[in-house]
């Protein structure tokens, strides 16, 4: 991963002295909270319902032990000993105090870390397939393009105050692992016919009030234009985009009204006067610096951790699910990369513990290099897992509550803060996810089940991707009560769909029903095999409302 040179350590200090001086104004009352709302947004600093909030960027979801440790220690000492991680790759600090978060930036300024891009109307953080790297099915590691836009968005002065916020997702697999198809921008790493690497590049995707599937702005762009071409879109988008209405300020639905074609027109006529610019592209040598950060670490075979024995076999078919659902295919033999659940049935989705950051960076070092990487789907990995090791990892996890085997699975819920904690939320998600994660908890019942992805967002911006689950969940307010409407059908991979709303909503009482009967007409009606999302493209959402609504 990118090591920060002295370059960037100045701009961080320089940065955190700043704000510092920008919340002691904001605590003495020069600042009014109106006026400091965007100095603190460009820190990752948000206003939540009970507190401020901190959002820290995890560039393409790739951290150390040391970080891990360091998020420890902050959630120990300047919150309520425990973090959060998100469907965007970051982390946040839910209780903060404001004449804390400068120390904050401090502390993560010292291990390489930072707020910048979490938040307000700038390119956010790149987000990346989990597997980046390791995976088998790549064309290539995306995560080193990811770290070059980084470093070309983070103080892009054309770019500071955009319409409204801007995503990007990069993979380097057919296979979509993040979601490319609902980003404003989605970069698929391809190989052309003389094999050359270059990327399939999407715009207009998105979720929240208006979900749209990304269109194929161009099949393939060669990787050195990468940079000039992101440039062209974002000029665009800029220039036209929505300022008056931030319900229509983002890019899907600038592409939407105008059509591909006429975008892709503009954007071309961009791009040519951009490359008439010239210097406009990453310099050779100054890509080939950040791809040296990103080399293979060297594999070694270790002897096998020791493992208790007795408790392996006592315990051995509880291993093998943990397994099945957890490992994931390595591009080196030998080793594989494992899915740590942050979803154990009946907690919070993507919580974590201060003494299992500590744990769980210690075991990093032992059994994956000393990395970690966050999902988008609030999930943790090691990349780097000796096959051997995996016994030992296992009941290493296991004792610190981190071996829950539901990877993909009824009980991998994603859900939003919700009514919990966020000032825009209509309705409460963590409640329902528990609920539900504790109806389907068996690990018997869900193995039954299969593959199933249920996400639940607290209201229509859909920070929770409530869009695209196989089920979705959607909070909203019926006159001042909490209701929770249905989708299904969603899909957030390479074949993407957005879910279809099946009725009229149900109260919180009755909504873990509805998701129960939902799934009992599947196991009903399924072929052999039949994933549930394969279910109901076969048989359609008639099944589904007859069985919620017709006994009504």
């Amino acid at each position: 991963m990118y090591q920060y040179d002295a370059y960037d350590h100045k701009i961080l200090e320089k940065r955190i002295e700043e704000f510092r001086d920008q919340v002691n104004r904001r605590l003495s009352g020069e600042l009014s909270e109106e006026e400091f709302k965007p100095l603190r947004l460009m820190n990752g600093v948000y206003l939540q319902l009970h507190a401020y909030m901190l959002r820290v960027a995890i560039p393409y979801g790739t951290f150390t032990s040391t970080q891990l440790r360091k998020f420890a220690h902050i959630a120990r000492k300047y919150d309520r000993g425990y973090g959060h991680f998100t469907t965007r790759q970051n982390i946040q600090f839910n209780w903060p105090k404001l004449v804390d978060i400068p120390d904050i930036l401090e502390e993560l300024a010292s291990v390489e870390m930072h707020a910048i891009q979490t938040s307000g109307n700038c390119i956010r953080n790149t987000t990346s397939d989990q597997l980046a790297g390791v995976a088998v099915d790549e064309v290539a590691d995306p995560r080193p393009y990811a770290e070059i836009i980084r470093q070309w968005s983070t103080f892009h002065p054309e770019f500071a105050y955009l319409p409204r916020k801007f995503k990007i997702a990069i993979t380097g697999a057919s296979h979509d692992r993040a979601a490319i198809n609902f980003h404003d921008i989605g970069l698929e790493m391809v190989k052309n016919d003389a094999g050359k690497i270059g990327f399939k590049v999407i715009v207009g995707g998105g979720l929240g009030r208006t979900p749209i599937i990304g269109s194929v702005i161009r099949e393939f762009l060669p990787e050195r234009h990468l940079l000039s071409y992101l440039e062209a879109i974002m000029r665009a988008y800029n220039l036209d985009g929505h300022r008056d209405n931030k319900y229509k300020a983002r890019i899907k639905i600038l592409v939407k009204e105008n059509g591909i074609d006429a975008y892709r027109d503009t954007v071309e006529k961009e791009w040519e006067a951009i490359k008439h610019e010239g210097n406009t592209d990453l310099p050779e040598a100054a890509q080939q610096l950040i791809f040296n950060h990103f080399t293979p670490p060297t594999y070694t075979h270790r002897a096998r951790h020791k493992i208790d024995f007795e408790d392996f076999f006592k315990n051995q078919q509880e291993y093998a699910h943990w397994l099945s659902n957890s490992r994931h295919d390595h591009k080196v033999e030998g080793y594989a990369a494992v899915t740590i659940s942050l979803k154990p049935v009946g907690g919070i989705p993507g919580d974590i513990s201060a003494d299992q950051m500590d744990k769980l960076a210690d075991l990093a070092d032992v059994f994956s290099l000393g990395e970690i990487r966050s999902t988008h789907e609030q999930n943790l990995v090691f990349a780097h897992v000796h096959e051997d090791d995996l016994p030992a990892l296992w009941q290493e996890l296991d004792k610190i509550g981190l071996a829950t085997p539901n990877h993909g699975l009824i009980s991998d819920i994603i859900a939003c803060p919700g009514l919990d904690y966020c000032a825009l939320a209509n309705a409460r998600s963590i409640p329902v996810a528990q609920q539900i994660s504790e109806r389907f908890g068996s690990d018997e019942r869900a193995k039954e089940i299969g593959e199933l992805k249920i996400k639940i967002s607290g209201c229509i911006n859909a920070c929770a991707h409530h869009h695209v689950g196989h089920i979705g969940i959607l909070g909203v307010d019926k006159k001042g009560v909490e209701s929770y409407q249905l989708l299904l059908g969603g899909n957030a991979d390479e074949n993407a769909s957005v879910g279809k709303i099946l009725g009229p909503g149900f109260s919180e009482d009755e909504i873990v029903d509805a998701v129960e009967t939902v799934v009992d007409t599947y196991l009903a009606l399924r072929e052999d095999g039949e994933s549930f999302l394969d279910a109901y493209k076969r048989l359609g959402a008639e099944p589904f409302k007859g069985a919620l609504y017709d006994a009504n």
